[in-house]
């Protein structure tokens, strides 16, 4: 019976699987969880330096093949799509190196440590014919898809302003993050690379311009108690900025003011996004409301958006691209306009003046 259905004509034909790998399984163990729940990928491989790490992430998810080395894992026959869950420092040399092997590849965000590298990855990407997408988990939120919908469908008019930002009271986290040949930065790379992605795509990704910041390290580098965090837990390197604050200017005179840190006095931890637009605004987080006029009246609504994980849309629209099903929702060349907005935002904290966006001054 099974034979004859496989052959039925009524019944849909079989695509053959991607055959997937993650190096690094920190971060990565949410990318080997996307694959798990993907019915057209298969784990082949899991790599990480730390043996034991990488053997339990294989015993989890079933995978055959353990590699401490990524280059001997890129020689595996049906190997197609590569996730990099790295530090920073390591993302453009390993990814160039996966697409230059034939692989597609899932970087996790940030792109690189600065524009330079990601401009060499993306050129490694067209030159090898193969997809680049970057990790940036929040524009597949449930959420997110659907404001997505109310802006397109132009509810909320022209979107002229947002603010956005993640603001930790006490959160650094431990190891290389706080290292800046390592990293690249502080919060600012590694949490307002996701608040400034997610405000700029859906304003509809308009041409940065101008930015001016600043950034502070004010608690982090006095190894003060950052409760089980950073470097007063283990006494680490802290050489990057604990809180950061940026205005990006963009064509026909749109804005984002953006503010994150690791380490500040405030109240709690919080997140937030709002939009401001010609015809209502929304607030994606801590709570998705949009708020408009109707009939002459204020009009706030709390719509409800569906509940999913935003890990697992990440790799299902990675795998759908791969097929041809899709395009990337976010490509790498998003993350590399994110990526020179960020270089601006550092580049004016350090000269103390506004500065242009890919410019140099």
């Amino acid at each position: 019976m099974a034979v004859k259905r496989a052959q039925s004509k009524a019944a849909p034909k079989s695509r053959p699987a991607v055959g997937a790998a993650v190096i690094g399984v920190g971060i990565g163990r949410a990318h080997l969880g996307g694959y798990a729940k993907s019915p057209d990928a298969k784990i082949l491989a899991v790599c990480d330096i730390n043996p034991e790490r990488a053997r339990a992430a294989a015993t989890e998810f079933g995978v055959e093949h353990v590699f401490s080395d990524y280059r001997e894992m890129l020689k595996l026959d049906h190997l197609d799509a590569v996730s990099v869950c790295l530090p920073n420092y390591l993302h453009a040399a390993v990814t160039i190196k996966c697409l230059r092997a034939g692989k597609h590849v899932m970087c996790e965000k940030p792109l690189a440590m600065n524009a330079r590298e990601g401009e060499r990855m993306v050129r490694a990407a067209r030159e090898s014919g193969k997809i680049l997408m970057l990790a940036v988990n929040r524009r597949f939120q449930g959420e997110t898809g659907l404001l997505k919908r109310f802006i397109d469908d132009g509810e909320l008019g022209r979107i002229y302003f947002a603010k956005a930002g993640w603001l930790r009271r006490r959160g650094i986290p431990r190891g290389w993050f706080s290292v800046k040949q390592m990293a690249g930065g502080g919060p600012l790379i590694d949490l307002g690379v996701h608040m400034l992605d997610l405000a700029w795509y859906l304003m509809g990704r308009p041409k940065p311009v101008r930015a001016s910041g600043v950034t502070y390290n004010e608690i982090g580098a006095r190894g003060a108690d950052m409760g089980g965090w950073g470097v007063g837990h283990g006494g680490g390197k802290f050489d990057v900025e604990d809180l950061a604050a940026g205005l990006v200017r963009f064509e026909g005179g749109r804005a984002i003011q953006l503010e994150v840190s690791w380490a500040s006095h405030i109240e709690r931890d919080r997140t937030f996004l709002d939009l401001y637009g010609t015809k209502g605004g929304a607030t994606l987080e801590p709570q998705f409301r949009i708020f408009a006029d109707r009939q002459g009246v204020h009009v706030d609504m709390s719509p409800e958006a569906p509940r999913v994980s935003s890990y697992e849309m990440e790799i299902a629209n990675f795998i759908d691209s791969i097929l041809g099903r899709a395009e990337p929702i976010a490509p790498a060349e998003d993350g590399l306009m994110v990526q020179r907005m960020l270089d601006a935002i550092y580049r004016s904290a350090s000269l103390g003046r506004e500065v242009a966006v890919g410019g140099t001054e």
